[in-house]
């Protein structure tokens, strides 16, 4: 597994996660550029993910939802605010609720996605912030640290394909 790092900071409010792939940079980029591929490794493996909607640019929204092994289905969403491709991306991610609209019961965060050439391959570090030590707690209670590390654990496979 390429998850080489992950930092809760509750002073600074922030996970920060980081992988190491031995690919290039601009076929990291691809796995969150591509709706495609971003499903096959989004969300935990039991988890799959399908993506209504990917406008992956300034301004742009992403709809999505991850199927449970039940059968129900989990709304997200992301604003996107920055893209400078194929070495950064930044947006707001939330839940959504069954329209994929966002849920204003549940927190939302910041993230920001940096990838850097690094020993002829990728370093990718993905840093969540959140607007408060509950929030945080909150999201981190529901597994979202977990769940991010696991669907991380799935680049791998695609960039071997």
């Amino acid at each position: 597994m390429s998850l080489t790092g992950v930092d809760k900071d509750f002073d600074n409010l922030t996970v920060t996660m980081t992988a190491d792939f031995d690919s290039p940079v601009e076929e990291v980029w691809r796995l969150w550029a591509d709706p495609r591929k971003l499903e096959r490794w989004w969300g935990p493996p039991t988890y799959p993910a399908t993506f209504e909607r990917h406008e992956l640019r300034p301004g742009g929204e992403v709809v999505y939802f991850m199927t449970s092994p039940e059968g129900e289905k989990y709304y997200g969403w992301w604003n996107v605010t920055d893209v400078h491709e194929p070495h950064s991306l930044s947006f707001t991610d939330g839940f959504g609720d069954g329209d994929g609209k966002p849920n204003p019961d549940l927190p939302t965060t910041s993230a920001a996605v940096r990838l850097s050439e690094r020993d002829g391959g990728t370093r990718m570090v993905l840093v969540s912030t959140f607007a408060s030590r509950e929030a945080m707690q909150q999201l981190d209670e529901m597994g979202m640290t977990e769940g991010m590390s696991l669907s991380i654990g799935q680049m791998d496979a695609l960039l071997a394909e």
